[in-house]
């Protein structure tokens, strides 16, 4: 990190809770965020692109950059299917301004262990698992199995919720995003 540390803003929920969808919308209302791309090891969906949507990278290549501790945090999140922050990311995206983050559970607690009152986490929340099931299943990117561990994975996820620093109940999208947008203001002018 430079002299100064970032202020980091972390998006984080259950696949399929609408984090993604959500920090696209702040990305937009606020230019004055810098993403972060993660880098991961699970194929590129035909609509993602490398760099943009994430660092699409082999299991040994991600192994490499955790041994040389090139990653801020990292989390095999399915099994096979790795997830982290680069450290060169976060710096590359910290020299402009404020940091987004958009992470699993696990890594969005890592990053506010390393970076405390400089990260905002903010859990978004599901409706219901009856509305997560149907939300992963409208995407029709995986399979019966694969959604299977994404919803017991939920589960999990979920209990964790109490951790965040804000939590954000995404029953409509709309407000969800006013929300969203209302805590992370407040956070960087404080």
């Amino acid at each position: 990190m430079t002299g100064r540390r970032p202020r980091i803003i972390v998006l984080t929920a259950p696949s399929g809770s609408g984090k993604t969808t959500i920090a696209n919308r702040v990305m937009e209302a606020m230019p004055e965020l810098r993403f972060s791309v993660s880098a991961t090891t699970r194929a590129r969906r035909p609509h993602e692109q490398e760099g943009v949507h994430y660092h699409f990278v082999t299991c040994e290549a991600f192994g490499e950059m955790v041994d040389a501790g090139e990653m801020l945090e990292y989390e095999e999140v399915y099994p096979g299917r790795y997830y982290g922050t680069l450290r060169s990311e976060l710096n590359r995206s910290a020299e402009d301004g404020p940091v987004l983050l958009d992470i699993d559970v696990r890594g969005a607690l890592k990053v506010k262990e390393f970076f405390g009152d400089d990260a905002l986490i903010i859990f978004v929340r599901p409706p219901s698992q009856d509305e997560l099931e149907r939300r992963l299943r409208l995407r029709a990117t995986e399979d019966e199995a694969t959604i299977a561990v994404r919803l017991e994975r939920a589960r999990h996820e979920l209990t964790f919720s109490g951790e965040a620093d804000v939590v954000i109940d995404n029953d409509d999208l709309f407000q969800a995003v006013s929300e969203t947008l209302t805590v992370i203001r407040r956070f960087l002018v404080a």
